[in-house]
Protein backbone atom coordinates (compact mmCIF):
# COMPACT_ATOMS: atom_id res chain seq x y z
CA UNK A 1 0.00 0.00 0.00
CA UNK A 2 1.57 3.30 -1.05
CA UNK A 3 2.54 5.79 1.69
CA UNK A 4 1.12 9.28 1.38
CA UNK A 5 3.38 12.30 1.82
CA UNK A 6 1.52 13.17 5.05
CA UNK A 7 2.00 9.66 6.41
CA UNK A 8 5.74 9.81 5.56
CA UNK A 9 6.22 13.11 7.41
CA UNK A 10 4.39 11.83 10.48
CA UNK A 11 6.33 8.58 10.43
CA UNK A 12 9.66 10.35 9.98
CA UNK A 13 8.84 12.73 12.85
CA UNK A 14 8.01 9.83 15.14
CA UNK A 15 11.24 8.07 14.19
CA UNK A 16 13.26 11.25 14.85
CA UNK A 17 11.68 11.62 18.29
CA UNK A 18 12.50 8.02 19.09
CA UNK A 19 16.12 8.44 18.02
CA UNK A 20 16.59 11.67 19.94
CA UNK A 21 15.19 10.04 23.04
CA UNK A 22 17.43 6.99 22.72
CA UNK A 23 20.68 7.22 24.72
CA UNK A 24 22.26 4.37 22.75
CA UNK A 25 22.13 5.85 19.26
CA UNK A 26 24.22 8.72 17.87
CA UNK A 27 23.00 10.45 14.74
CA UNK A 28 25.58 10.93 11.96
CA UNK A 29 25.28 14.71 12.23
CA UNK A 30 25.46 14.91 16.03
CA UNK A 31 28.54 16.71 17.35
CA UNK A 32 30.21 14.30 19.69
CA UNK A 33 33.07 16.42 21.08
CA UNK A 34 33.32 19.88 22.57
CA UNK A 35 36.55 20.59 20.66
CA UNK A 36 38.51 18.91 17.88
CA UNK A 37 42.02 20.00 16.88
CA UNK A 38 42.47 18.69 13.36
CA UNK A 39 45.44 17.69 11.26
CA UNK A 40 48.34 18.87 13.38
CA UNK A 41 51.59 17.12 14.23
CA UNK A 42 50.86 15.80 17.70
CA UNK A 43 53.66 15.50 20.26
CA UNK A 44 52.95 13.40 23.34
CA UNK A 45 55.20 15.38 25.70
CA UNK A 46 57.43 12.39 26.47
CA UNK A 47 60.04 13.16 23.81
CA UNK A 48 58.59 10.96 21.07
CA UNK A 49 58.51 12.25 17.47
CA UNK A 50 55.29 13.94 16.41
CA UNK A 51 52.58 12.14 14.44
CA UNK A 52 49.88 13.62 12.24
CA UNK A 53 46.58 13.20 14.08
CA UNK A 54 43.40 14.82 15.36
CA UNK A 55 42.85 15.52 19.06
CA UNK A 56 39.31 15.34 20.46
CA UNK A 57 38.42 17.04 23.75
CA UNK A 58 35.30 16.81 25.88
CA UNK A 59 34.47 17.69 29.48
CA UNK A 60 37.93 19.16 30.01
CA UNK A 61 39.74 15.95 29.03
CA UNK A 62 41.44 14.54 25.98
CA UNK A 63 39.11 11.73 24.87
CA UNK A 64 40.62 10.59 21.56
CA UNK A 65 43.75 11.00 19.45
CA UNK A 66 43.82 9.50 15.96
CA UNK A 67 44.05 10.15 12.28
CA UNK A 68 40.90 11.47 10.63
CA UNK A 69 38.58 11.19 13.61
CA UNK A 70 35.09 10.95 12.12
CA UNK A 71 33.09 12.84 14.74
CA UNK A 72 32.96 16.60 14.69
CA UNK A 73 33.41 19.08 17.50
CA UNK A 74 31.32 22.04 18.57
CA UNK A 75 34.58 23.97 18.02
CA UNK A 76 37.16 22.91 15.44
CA UNK A 77 40.73 24.22 15.25
CA UNK A 78 42.55 23.65 11.97
CA UNK A 79 46.09 22.70 13.00
CA UNK A 80 47.44 21.61 9.61
CA UNK A 81 51.12 22.53 9.43
CA UNK A 82 51.17 23.18 13.16
CA UNK A 83 52.64 21.41 16.17
CA UNK A 84 50.12 20.27 18.80
CA UNK A 85 51.67 19.75 22.22
CA UNK A 86 50.71 19.46 25.87
CA UNK A 87 50.24 22.87 27.46
CA UNK A 88 53.61 24.07 28.70
CA UNK A 89 54.38 23.78 32.42
CA UNK A 90 56.59 26.51 33.88
CA UNK A 91 58.49 24.61 36.56
CA UNK A 92 59.84 27.81 38.15
CA UNK A 93 57.47 30.76 37.93
CA UNK A 94 56.65 33.91 39.86
CA UNK A 95 53.45 34.38 37.90
CA UNK A 96 51.24 34.37 40.98
CA UNK A 97 52.68 37.70 42.05
CA UNK A 98 50.08 39.61 40.06
CA UNK A 99 47.22 37.09 39.69
CA UNK A 100 45.01 38.90 42.17
CA UNK A 101 45.69 42.14 40.30
CA UNK A 102 45.17 40.68 36.84
CA UNK A 103 43.99 37.05 36.69
CA UNK A 104 44.20 37.03 32.88
CA UNK A 105 47.91 36.13 33.14
CA UNK A 106 48.25 37.46 29.59
CA UNK A 107 51.96 37.00 28.99
CA UNK A 108 51.83 33.47 30.40
CA UNK A 109 48.94 32.21 28.30
CA UNK A 110 50.30 33.83 25.15
CA UNK A 111 53.50 31.77 25.48
CA UNK A 112 51.52 28.52 25.48
CA UNK A 113 51.94 28.01 29.23
CA UNK A 114 48.92 26.44 30.91
CA UNK A 115 50.39 25.63 34.36
CA UNK A 116 52.74 27.63 36.58
CA UNK A 117 54.65 26.21 39.53
CA UNK A 118 55.10 28.98 42.08
CA UNK A 119 56.38 29.24 45.66
CA UNK A 120 59.95 29.47 44.39
CA UNK A 121 63.28 30.72 45.75
CA UNK A 122 62.24 29.99 49.32
CA UNK A 123 59.18 32.25 49.26
CA UNK A 124 55.56 31.11 49.05
CA UNK A 125 52.20 32.79 49.61
CA UNK A 126 51.31 30.15 52.17
CA UNK A 127 51.68 29.74 55.03
CA UNK A 128 51.64 33.36 56.17
CA UNK A 129 51.70 32.56 59.86
CA UNK A 130 48.64 34.70 60.44
CA UNK A 131 45.17 35.01 59.02
CA UNK A 132 45.37 38.60 57.78
CA UNK A 133 47.81 37.91 54.95
CA UNK A 134 50.66 40.28 54.16
CA UNK A 135 48.78 43.53 53.76
CA UNK A 136 48.82 43.29 49.95
CA UNK A 137 45.21 42.56 49.17
CA UNK A 138 45.20 39.25 51.00
CA UNK A 139 47.83 37.70 48.72
CA UNK A 140 49.37 35.67 51.51
CA UNK A 141 47.37 32.97 53.22
CA UNK A 142 47.51 31.24 56.59
CA UNK A 143 47.85 27.81 54.98
CA UNK A 144 47.68 26.00 51.67
CA UNK A 145 44.06 25.00 52.16
CA UNK A 146 43.15 28.70 52.24
CA UNK A 147 45.47 29.38 49.31
CA UNK A 148 43.80 26.76 47.09
CA UNK A 149 40.37 28.09 48.03
CA UNK A 150 41.47 31.59 47.04
CA UNK A 151 42.82 30.39 43.68
CA UNK A 152 39.57 28.50 43.00
CA UNK A 153 37.55 31.61 43.83
CA UNK A 154 39.77 33.81 41.66
CA UNK A 155 39.78 31.26 38.80
CA UNK A 156 42.78 32.61 36.89
CA UNK A 157 43.48 31.84 33.26
CA UNK A 158 46.22 29.33 34.12
CA UNK A 159 46.55 26.37 36.46
CA UNK A 160 48.54 27.00 39.64
CA UNK A 161 50.68 24.56 41.61
CA UNK A 162 52.89 25.71 44.47
CA UNK A 163 55.85 24.66 46.53
CA UNK A 164 56.27 25.69 50.16
CA UNK A 165 59.05 28.23 50.65
CA UNK A 166 61.53 27.29 53.36
CA UNK A 167 62.51 30.95 53.73
CA UNK A 168 58.86 31.76 54.38
CA UNK A 169 58.74 29.00 57.00
CA UNK A 170 61.92 30.27 58.66
CA UNK A 171 60.53 33.78 58.72
CA UNK A 172 57.44 32.57 60.59
CA UNK A 173 59.38 30.71 63.26
CA UNK A 174 62.63 32.67 63.59
CA UNK A 175 62.29 35.90 61.63
CA UNK A 176 64.93 37.58 59.48
CA UNK A 177 67.67 36.79 61.98
CA UNK A 178 71.20 35.64 61.19
CA UNK A 179 71.60 32.68 63.54
CA UNK A 180 71.20 28.90 63.49
CA UNK A 181 67.82 27.44 64.38
CA UNK A 182 67.41 25.62 67.67
CA UNK A 183 66.25 22.01 67.79
CA UNK A 184 62.82 23.16 68.91
CA UNK A 185 62.60 25.66 66.04
CA UNK A 186 63.64 23.02 63.51
CA UNK A 187 60.91 20.75 64.86
CA UNK A 188 58.33 23.54 64.50
CA UNK A 189 59.47 24.37 60.98
CA UNK A 190 59.39 20.71 59.97
CA UNK A 191 55.84 20.46 61.25
CA UNK A 192 54.86 23.46 59.12
CA UNK A 193 56.41 21.83 56.05
CA UNK A 194 54.58 18.57 56.80
CA UNK A 195 51.30 20.46 57.01
CA UNK A 196 51.96 22.32 53.76
CA UNK A 197 52.66 19.06 51.94
CA UNK A 198 49.59 17.43 53.45
CA UNK A 199 47.55 20.35 52.07
CA UNK A 200 48.93 19.99 48.57
CA UNK A 201 52.28 21.75 48.19
CA UNK A 202 54.23 20.05 45.39
CA UNK A 203 57.71 20.42 46.86
CA UNK A 204 59.84 22.72 49.00
CA UNK A 205 62.02 25.57 47.76
CA UNK A 206 64.93 27.51 49.19
CA UNK A 207 66.47 30.85 48.30
CA UNK A 208 69.91 30.72 49.85
CA UNK A 209 71.08 34.06 48.43
CA UNK A 210 68.10 35.79 49.99
CA UNK A 211 67.14 36.46 53.57
CA UNK A 212 66.09 34.76 55.76
CA UNK A 213 66.84 31.59 53.77
CA UNK A 214 70.53 32.47 53.57
CA UNK A 215 70.80 32.00 57.34
CA UNK A 216 69.73 28.34 57.23
CA UNK A 217 72.38 25.71 57.89
CA UNK A 218 72.74 22.53 55.89
CA UNK A 219 71.41 20.53 58.84
CA UNK A 220 68.30 22.70 59.00
CA UNK A 221 67.66 22.24 55.28
CA UNK A 222 68.04 18.47 55.51
CA UNK A 223 65.55 18.29 58.39
CA UNK A 224 63.00 20.44 56.59
CA UNK A 225 63.33 18.41 53.37
CA UNK A 226 62.91 14.98 54.95
CA UNK A 227 59.08 15.13 54.67
CA UNK A 228 59.56 15.27 50.87
CA UNK A 229 61.17 11.84 50.68
CA UNK A 230 58.15 9.58 51.13
CA UNK A 231 56.16 11.68 48.68
CA UNK A 232 58.98 11.74 46.09
CA UNK A 233 58.60 15.50 45.77
CA UNK A 234 61.59 17.72 45.00
CA UNK A 235 63.71 20.13 46.96
CA UNK A 236 64.10 23.09 44.56
CA UNK A 237 66.94 25.40 45.45
CA UNK A 238 68.19 28.79 44.42
CA UNK A 239 71.64 27.83 45.58
CA UNK A 240 73.80 29.68 48.07
CA UNK A 241 76.12 30.84 45.31
CA UNK A 242 75.99 30.88 41.49
CA UNK A 243 79.39 32.38 40.71
CA UNK A 244 82.80 31.90 42.34
CA UNK A 245 81.59 29.18 44.70
CA UNK A 246 79.05 27.53 42.42
CA UNK A 247 80.68 24.10 42.69
CA UNK A 248 80.54 24.20 46.47
CA UNK A 249 76.91 25.28 46.23
CA UNK A 250 76.15 22.36 43.90
CA UNK A 251 77.72 19.98 46.39
CA UNK A 252 75.74 21.49 49.27
CA UNK A 253 72.51 21.08 47.32
CA UNK A 254 73.35 17.46 46.58
CA UNK A 255 74.20 16.87 50.24
CA UNK A 256 70.83 18.27 51.36
CA UNK A 257 68.89 16.05 48.95
CA UNK A 258 71.03 13.04 49.87
CA UNK A 259 70.54 13.63 53.57
CA UNK A 260 66.81 14.08 53.15
CA UNK A 261 66.40 11.25 50.64
CA UNK A 262 64.43 13.41 48.19
CA UNK A 263 64.81 14.49 44.53
CA UNK A 264 66.81 17.66 43.86
CA UNK A 265 65.79 20.44 41.46
CA UNK A 266 68.51 23.05 40.94
CA UNK A 267 66.75 26.28 40.07
CA UNK A 268 67.85 28.32 37.03
CA UNK A 269 71.28 26.64 36.78
CA UNK A 270 73.93 29.14 35.75
CA UNK A 271 77.61 30.05 35.91
CA UNK A 272 77.63 33.74 36.74
CA UNK A 273 80.45 36.04 35.72
CA UNK A 274 82.89 35.48 32.82
CA UNK A 275 85.56 34.01 35.07
CA UNK A 276 83.15 31.20 36.02
CA UNK A 277 81.82 30.32 32.57
CA UNK A 278 84.41 27.56 32.20
CA UNK A 279 83.05 25.63 35.19
CA UNK A 280 80.08 24.10 33.39
CA UNK A 281 81.81 20.82 32.59
CA UNK A 282 82.68 20.41 36.26
CA UNK A 283 79.10 21.18 37.26
CA UNK A 284 77.77 18.54 34.88
CA UNK A 285 80.34 16.07 36.24
CA UNK A 286 79.22 16.71 39.85
CA UNK A 287 75.58 16.17 38.85
CA UNK A 288 76.41 13.03 36.87
CA UNK A 289 78.33 11.58 39.80
CA UNK A 290 75.49 12.38 42.20
CA UNK A 291 72.96 10.70 39.93
CA UNK A 292 75.16 7.62 39.97
CA UNK A 293 73.30 4.52 38.88
CA UNK A 294 70.50 6.64 37.42
CA UNK A 295 72.94 7.78 34.74
CA UNK A 296 74.61 4.44 34.10
CA UNK A 297 74.51 4.91 30.33
CA UNK A 298 74.64 8.70 30.11
CA UNK A 299 77.61 10.85 29.18
CA UNK A 300 78.42 13.28 31.98
CA UNK A 301 79.56 16.18 29.80
CA UNK A 302 77.42 15.80 26.71
CA UNK A 303 77.62 19.05 24.69
CA UNK A 304 74.93 20.76 22.70
CA UNK A 305 74.29 19.21 19.29
CA UNK A 306 75.61 22.23 17.48
CA UNK A 307 77.78 25.08 18.79
CA UNK A 308 75.83 28.29 19.22
CA UNK A 309 77.40 31.50 18.00
CA UNK A 310 78.01 33.94 20.83
CA UNK A 311 76.17 37.22 20.54
CA UNK A 312 76.00 40.34 22.64
CA UNK A 313 78.30 41.90 25.22
CA UNK A 314 77.91 39.12 27.77
CA UNK A 315 79.10 36.35 25.47
CA UNK A 316 81.90 38.30 23.85
CA UNK A 317 84.43 37.32 26.50
CA UNK A 318 83.67 33.62 26.16
CA UNK A 319 86.77 32.75 24.16
CA UNK A 320 89.00 34.65 26.57
CA UNK A 321 87.78 32.90 29.70
CA UNK A 322 86.97 29.39 28.52
CA UNK A 323 88.68 26.62 30.46
CA UNK A 324 89.66 23.22 29.15
CA UNK A 325 86.86 20.67 29.47
CA UNK A 326 86.91 18.86 32.79
CA UNK A 327 87.79 15.18 32.60
CA UNK A 328 85.21 12.60 33.56
CA UNK A 329 85.58 11.96 37.30
CA UNK A 330 87.59 8.86 38.09
CA UNK A 331 85.66 8.25 41.29
CA UNK A 332 83.01 5.59 40.72
CA UNK A 333 79.45 7.00 40.81
CA UNK A 334 77.22 5.99 43.70
CA UNK A 335 75.20 3.05 42.31
CA UNK A 336 72.14 4.22 44.23
CA UNK A 337 72.15 7.78 42.92
CA UNK A 338 69.83 10.67 43.71
CA UNK A 339 67.37 12.19 41.28
CA UNK A 340 69.03 15.49 40.29
CA UNK A 341 67.60 17.75 37.59
CA UNK A 342 67.62 21.47 36.88
CA UNK A 343 65.88 24.22 34.95
CA UNK A 344 66.92 27.35 33.11
CA UNK A 345 65.46 30.33 31.27
CA UNK A 346 66.84 31.07 27.76
CA UNK A 347 68.57 34.39 28.49
CA UNK A 348 72.08 35.45 29.52
CA UNK A 349 70.79 37.87 32.15
CA UNK A 350 69.07 37.22 35.47
CA UNK A 351 66.57 39.37 37.36
CA UNK A 352 66.49 40.02 41.08
CA UNK A 353 66.34 42.85 43.59
CA UNK A 354 69.08 45.46 43.51
CA UNK A 355 69.69 44.59 47.16
CA UNK A 356 71.07 41.23 45.97
CA UNK A 357 74.27 43.01 44.91
CA UNK A 358 74.83 43.81 48.57
CA UNK A 359 76.28 41.26 51.05
CA UNK A 360 73.76 38.99 52.70
CA UNK A 361 74.92 39.84 56.21
CA UNK A 362 74.02 43.50 55.58
CA UNK A 363 70.42 42.50 54.79
CA UNK A 364 69.68 40.81 58.12
CA UNK A 365 66.72 42.19 60.04
CA UNK A 366 64.31 44.75 58.63
CA UNK A 367 64.66 46.82 55.48
CA UNK A 368 65.11 49.88 57.67
CA UNK A 369 68.06 48.23 59.41
CA UNK A 370 69.65 47.40 56.06
CA UNK A 371 69.24 50.97 54.81
CA UNK A 372 70.77 52.36 58.02
CA UNK A 373 73.82 50.11 57.60
CA UNK A 374 74.45 51.69 54.20
CA UNK A 375 75.17 55.00 55.96
CA UNK A 376 76.62 53.68 59.22
CA UNK A 377 80.38 54.44 59.36
CA UNK A 378 80.99 51.12 61.11
CA UNK A 379 79.58 49.10 58.21
CA UNK A 380 79.26 51.33 55.13
CA UNK A 381 82.79 50.85 53.78
CA UNK A 382 82.71 47.06 54.20
CA UNK A 383 79.33 46.92 52.40
CA UNK A 384 80.64 49.09 49.59
CA UNK A 385 83.77 46.96 49.16
CA UNK A 386 81.84 43.67 48.97
CA UNK A 387 79.20 45.15 46.67
CA UNK A 388 81.82 46.51 44.28
CA UNK A 389 83.45 43.06 44.15
CA UNK A 390 80.10 41.58 43.09
CA UNK A 391 79.64 44.25 40.43
CA UNK A 392 83.17 43.64 39.12
CA UNK A 393 82.41 39.90 38.91
CA UNK A 394 79.50 40.46 36.53
CA UNK A 395 81.42 42.92 34.40
CA UNK A 396 80.69 46.39 35.77
CA UNK A 397 77.79 48.74 36.42
CA UNK A 398 76.65 48.76 32.79
CA UNK A 399 75.79 45.07 33.19
CA UNK A 400 73.22 46.17 35.78
CA UNK A 401 69.90 47.31 34.30
CA UNK A 402 67.21 48.84 36.51
CA UNK A 403 64.01 46.83 36.00
CA UNK A 404 61.59 48.53 38.36
CA UNK A 405 61.45 51.31 40.94
CA UNK A 406 58.83 51.91 43.60
CA UNK A 407 59.55 55.63 43.99
CA UNK A 408 57.75 57.47 41.20
CA UNK A 409 60.39 60.22 41.14
CA UNK A 410 62.94 57.64 39.98
CA UNK A 411 60.88 56.40 37.03
CA UNK A 412 63.49 57.74 34.59
CA UNK A 413 65.86 55.02 35.81
CA UNK A 414 63.59 52.19 34.59
CA UNK A 415 65.27 50.24 31.81
CA UNK A 416 68.56 52.13 32.10
CA UNK A 417 72.03 50.61 32.51
CA UNK A 418 73.12 51.87 35.88
CA UNK A 419 76.65 52.89 34.90
CA UNK A 420 75.55 55.00 31.94
CA UNK A 421 72.57 56.44 33.78
CA UNK A 422 74.81 57.48 36.67
CA UNK A 423 76.89 59.57 34.26
CA UNK A 424 73.80 61.44 33.08
CA UNK A 425 73.00 62.17 36.73
CA UNK A 426 76.61 63.16 37.43
CA UNK A 427 76.76 60.57 40.18
CA UNK A 428 79.12 57.73 41.01
CA UNK A 429 77.26 54.44 40.22
CA UNK A 430 77.47 53.00 43.73
CA UNK A 431 76.15 56.24 45.21
CA UNK A 432 73.26 56.18 42.73
CA UNK A 433 72.45 52.56 43.61
CA UNK A 434 72.33 53.45 47.31
CA UNK A 435 70.19 56.52 46.62
CA UNK A 436 67.70 54.49 44.58
CA UNK A 437 67.42 51.96 47.40
CA UNK A 438 67.04 54.65 50.05
CA UNK A 439 64.30 56.47 48.13
CA UNK A 440 62.58 53.22 47.15
CA UNK A 441 62.67 51.76 50.68
CA UNK A 442 64.79 48.91 49.35
CA UNK A 443 62.31 48.00 46.61
CA UNK A 444 64.27 48.32 43.35
CA UNK A 445 64.54 45.62 40.70
CA UNK A 446 67.54 44.85 38.53
CA UNK A 447 68.61 42.70 35.59
CA UNK A 448 72.20 41.45 35.62
CA UNK A 449 74.00 40.49 32.39
CA UNK A 450 76.43 37.83 33.58
CA UNK A 451 76.04 34.52 31.73
CA UNK A 452 77.42 32.79 28.62
CA UNK A 453 75.32 32.07 25.53
CA UNK A 454 77.29 28.89 24.83
CA UNK A 455 76.68 27.57 28.34
CA UNK A 456 73.01 28.46 28.10
CA UNK A 457 72.52 26.28 25.02
CA UNK A 458 74.30 23.37 26.70
CA UNK A 459 72.22 23.68 29.87
CA UNK A 460 68.98 23.67 27.89
CA UNK A 461 70.10 20.66 25.84
CA UNK A 462 71.35 18.57 28.78
CA UNK A 463 69.24 15.44 29.44
CA UNK A 464 68.43 16.67 32.97
CA UNK A 465 67.63 20.24 31.93
CA UNK A 466 64.15 21.68 31.54
CA UNK A 467 62.73 25.08 30.65
CA UNK A 468 61.53 27.67 33.14
CA UNK A 469 60.80 31.38 32.93
CA UNK A 470 61.63 32.47 36.50
CA UNK A 471 59.38 35.35 35.50
CA UNK A 472 56.14 37.05 36.37
CA UNK A 473 52.92 37.75 34.47
CA UNK A 474 52.60 40.94 32.44
CA UNK A 475 50.32 42.52 29.87
CA UNK A 476 50.54 45.26 27.28
CA UNK A 477 47.53 46.85 28.93
CA UNK A 478 46.11 47.12 32.42
CA UNK A 479 47.70 46.93 35.88
CA UNK A 480 50.57 44.59 34.96
CA UNK A 481 51.90 46.93 32.29
CA UNK A 482 54.41 48.62 34.54
CA UNK A 483 58.11 48.88 35.20
CA UNK A 484 60.71 47.46 32.84
CA UNK A 485 60.66 43.71 33.42
CA UNK A 486 63.01 41.01 32.20
CA UNK A 487 61.70 39.76 28.82
CA UNK A 488 61.59 36.18 30.15
CA UNK A 489 58.15 36.91 31.58
CA UNK A 490 56.83 37.47 28.05
CA UNK A 491 58.98 35.35 25.77
CA UNK A 492 60.69 32.36 27.40
CA UNK A 493 58.92 29.39 25.81
CA UNK A 494 58.62 30.76 22.24
CA UNK A 495 62.27 31.85 22.50
CA UNK A 496 63.38 28.27 23.17
CA UNK A 497 61.30 27.00 20.24
CA UNK A 498 62.44 29.70 17.83
CA UNK A 499 66.04 30.38 18.78
CA UNK A 500 67.32 27.14 20.30
CA UNK A 501 65.28 24.62 18.30
CA UNK A 502 64.66 26.14 14.86
CA UNK A 503 67.61 28.51 14.45
CA UNK A 504 70.50 27.09 16.48
CA UNK A 505 69.38 23.45 16.59
CA UNK A 506 70.69 23.09 20.13
CA UNK A 507 67.89 20.59 20.78
CA UNK A 508 65.14 18.87 18.82
CA UNK A 509 61.53 20.01 18.80
CA UNK A 510 60.35 16.82 20.52
CA UNK A 511 63.01 17.21 23.22
CA UNK A 512 62.15 20.87 23.82
CA UNK A 513 58.46 20.03 24.20
CA UNK A 514 59.35 17.27 26.69
CA UNK A 515 61.40 19.77 28.71
CA UNK A 516 58.37 22.09 28.77
CA UNK A 517 55.66 19.53 29.56
CA UNK A 518 56.15 15.87 30.46
CA UNK A 519 59.45 16.34 32.26
CA UNK A 520 58.34 19.13 34.64
CA UNK A 521 55.02 17.36 35.24
CA UNK A 522 56.87 14.26 36.39
CA UNK A 523 58.99 16.29 38.82
CA UNK A 524 56.03 17.50 40.87
CA UNK A 525 53.62 14.58 40.62
CA UNK A 526 51.24 16.03 38.02
CA UNK A 527 50.03 12.66 36.76
CA UNK A 528 47.22 13.97 34.54
CA UNK A 529 49.10 16.79 32.79
CA UNK A 530 52.19 17.21 30.70
CA UNK A 531 51.17 14.53 28.18
CA UNK A 532 48.76 14.30 25.30
CA UNK A 533 46.87 11.03 25.70
CA UNK A 534 43.24 10.00 26.22
CA UNK A 535 42.18 10.64 29.80
CA UNK A 536 44.65 13.46 30.39
CA UNK A 537 43.56 16.99 31.30
CA UNK A 538 42.98 18.99 28.12
CA UNK A 539 45.81 21.52 28.40
CA UNK A 540 47.04 22.00 24.83
CA UNK A 541 49.13 24.45 22.83
CA UNK A 542 49.08 24.73 19.03
CA UNK A 543 52.00 26.58 17.46
CA UNK A 544 53.78 27.05 14.16
CA UNK A 545 57.33 25.67 14.45
CA UNK A 546 58.41 27.69 11.42
CA UNK A 547 57.42 31.09 12.83
CA UNK A 548 57.15 30.83 16.63
CA UNK A 549 59.38 33.51 18.13
CA UNK A 550 59.72 35.82 21.11
CA UNK A 551 59.41 39.57 20.52
CA UNK A 552 60.14 40.92 24.01
CA UNK A 553 63.62 42.42 24.42
CA UNK A 554 65.62 43.85 27.29
CA UNK A 555 65.25 47.29 25.75
CA UNK A 556 61.53 46.94 24.95
CA UNK A 557 59.99 44.05 26.91
CA UNK A 558 56.26 44.61 26.46
CA UNK A 559 55.67 42.53 23.35
CA UNK A 560 53.86 39.20 23.07
CA UNK A 561 55.38 36.36 21.02
CA UNK A 562 54.24 35.29 17.57
CA UNK A 563 53.48 31.82 16.24
CA UNK A 564 51.33 30.59 19.15
CA UNK A 565 48.09 29.80 17.34
CA UNK A 566 45.88 28.39 20.09
CA UNK A 567 46.00 27.60 23.80
CA UNK A 568 43.50 25.36 25.55
CA UNK A 569 43.25 25.27 29.36
CA UNK A 570 41.17 22.47 30.86
CA UNK A 571 39.28 22.06 27.60
CA UNK A 572 38.48 25.76 27.19
CA UNK A 573 40.02 27.77 24.35
CA UNK A 574 41.92 30.58 26.06
CA UNK A 575 43.73 31.91 22.98
CA UNK A 576 43.02 31.53 19.27
CA UNK A 577 44.66 33.50 16.47
CA UNK A 578 45.84 36.19 18.94
CA UNK A 579 42.33 36.61 20.37
CA UNK A 580 41.95 35.99 24.10
CA UNK A 581 38.80 34.43 25.52
CA UNK A 582 37.05 36.14 28.42
CA UNK A 583 36.61 32.70 30.01
CA UNK A 584 39.16 31.85 32.69
CA UNK A 585 39.47 28.12 33.24
CA UNK A 586 42.62 27.69 35.32
CA UNK A 587 42.51 25.43 38.36
CA UNK A 588 44.26 25.12 41.71
CA UNK A 589 46.47 22.05 41.42
CA UNK A 590 46.92 20.81 44.95
CA UNK A 591 49.28 17.84 44.95
CA UNK A 592 47.61 14.52 45.68
CA UNK A 593 49.87 11.78 47.06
Amino acid sequence: MPISRRSFVVSAGATMAALVGSPRLVLPWRRRYALVIRGGTVFDGLGSPGIEADVAIDNGRVVAIGKNLQDEGAVVIDARGMAVAPGFIDIHSHGDGSLWTDPRAESIVRQGVTTIVVGQDGSSRAPAGRADGDGEGGRAFPGFAAYWDAVKTLQPSVNVASMVGLGTVRGIVIGNVDRPATEEEIARMTQIVEQALAEGACGASSGLEYTPGAFATREELIALCKPLASRRLPYATHMRNEDDHVLEAIDESIAVATGAGCPLQISHLKTEGPRNWGKLDEIFAHIHRARGGLDATAKPNEPARKPVASKGRGAAASSRTKRPAATTPTKAPDPRGIDVAFDRYPYVAYQTGLTNLFPVWSRAGSTEEFLKRLDDPSSAEKIRRETMAKVELIGGWDNVQISGVSNYADAAADGKRLGSFAKTQQLEPYALAVALLQRGKGNVGMVGFAMSEDNLARILAHPQGMVCSDGGAYATDGPTHKGHPHPRGLGTFPRVLGRYVRENKALSLASAIHKMSGFPASRIGLTDRGRLAPGMAADVVVFDPSTVEDKATFEDPFHYPVGIKAVVVNGVVALREDQRSADRSGQALANKP
